[in-house]
C-alpha cells in the first residue's frame, strides 16, 4: 500500500489517520511486546553491527529473523516461512507530538531518570528493552549511512523530506485478512511488483514506552518490491520487502548472513517488512 501527497501539511494529517492511534497506553504494549519476543529484529545491517555484545538478546528472537530471503526466491509460485506479527491498534505505542516528545529525555545517559518517568524498574524486561533501543539510537552510523531515532511523526517526516525532497511516499505491508499464526509457509501467486526509488528511507519500529522508529539511509543500491503472499492457513498478506545489493559493509554478525547461510558481500539479502515499519521514497506522481 502507498501514498503520495502534495504537502507536507496534508502528508501529517493523513499519516495522524493511518499510523497513530490515539490514546494507547504505550507502556502495556512495550511489556506485551517483550513478553511475546517481539522486539524488533527487522533492522537492517546498522541495527546489527554490534549484534555480538547481545547474543543473549537475539536469541530470543528466533522467529523474528525468519523474513530474510534470496534475490531469486523473488518468482511467482515460491514457498517460504515467514514472521509477521501481528500489530493490534489498542496495544501499539503512540507517536508522540513532537513538542511532548522534546520533554522527554531520549539518551542512554539518562536511562535512569526516563525509567523513573515512566515508573519501570531497572531490572524489568522494559528497562532492558529501552537501555537495547537506546544504545541502538546512539551507535555510529556505518560508512556513508545517515540515520536518526524519530520520538516523533514531525522528526521522521523531517528526516525523511531532508534525504529525499518535498514530496514523498510511505510504503507499508498490509494484512488483508486477519491471523493469529505468526510464523507460516507463503507462496508467491502473483509476479512481485518492482517499485522504481532513486533512493528510500527505512523507518523500524523500536521498543520503547511509546513510538520510535529508527530511520536511516545509505548511498547504496537497493530494490524495493512489492509482494502478493497466501499463507497456508489463507492469510493474504501485500508485503513490502526490500532487497540490499551491497552488503560488504553490514557487520558478519548481522543475522541475515546466518540465515541464509552467506557472507557479507556475496550475496544480495532481500528481507519482508512488518506492518507497523516503513519506506519512504519520492513521490511517483504528480499531484
Amino acid at each position: 500500500m502507498n501514498f503520495s501527497f502534495p504537502s507536507y501539511s496534508v502528508l501529517l494529517c493523513t499519516l495522524l489517520i493511518l499510523i497513530i492511534w490515539n490514546n494507547v497506553d504505550g507502556s502495556r504494549a512495550m511489556t506485551d511486546d517483550v513478553n511475546k519476543g517481539n522486539t524488533n529484529v527487522l533492522r537492517l545491517h546498522s541495527m546489527d553491527a554490534h549484534a555480538h555484545h547481545h547474543s543473549s538478546h537475539m536469541n530470543h528472537m528466533k522467529d523474528s529473523e525468519i523474513v530474510f530471503f534470496k534475490m531469486e526466491d523473488l518468482k511467482i509460485g515460491k514457498t517460504m516461512p515467514i514472521f509477521f506479527p501481528r500489530t493490534d491498534p489498542s496495544k501499539s505505542s503512540q507517536l508522540l507530538r513532537k513538542e511532548k516528545a522534546d520533554t522527554i529525555p531520549f539518551s542512554l545517559e539518562q536511562l535512569p531518570n526516563i525509567l523513573q518517568y515512566f515508573s519501570f524498574s531497572q531490572d524489568s524486561p522494559q528497562a532492558k528493552s529501552m537501555k537495547y533501543t537506546l544504545e541502538q539510537c546512539e551507535t555510529k552510523p556505518l560508512e556513508g549511512e545517515v540515520k536518526i531515532c524519530a520520538t516523533s511523526l514531525q522528526s521522521m517526516l523531517d528526516f525523511t523530506h531532508s534525504a529525499l525532497g518535498e514530496k514523498i511516499e510511505v510504503l507499508y505491508t498490509s494484512h488483508l485478512n486477519q491471523s493469529k499464526t505468526l510464523v507460516q509457509n507463503y507462496k508467491i501467486v502473483e509476479d512481485p511488483e518492482a517499485i522504481e526509488a532513486s533512493n528510500m528511507v527505512a523507518c523500524h519500529k523500536m521498543a520503547y514506552p511509546y513510538a520510535v522508529f529508527y530511520c536511516h539511509y545509505q548511498k547504496s543500491k537497493n530494490r524495493i518490491y512489492r509482494v502478493s503472499l497466501v499463507g497456508e492457513n489463507q492469510e493474504r498478506v501485500d508485503a513490502i520487502s526490500v532487497c540490499h545489493l551491497d552488503t560488504s559493509m553490514w557487520s558478519p554478525a548481522h543475522p541475515s548472513f546466518r540465515v541464509l547461510g552467506i557472507e557479507p558481500g556475496t550475496s544480495p539479502v532481500c528481507h519482508f517488512f512488518r506492518a507497523d515499519n516503513y519506506v519512504w521514497i519520492p513521490s511517483r506522481s504528480e499531484v
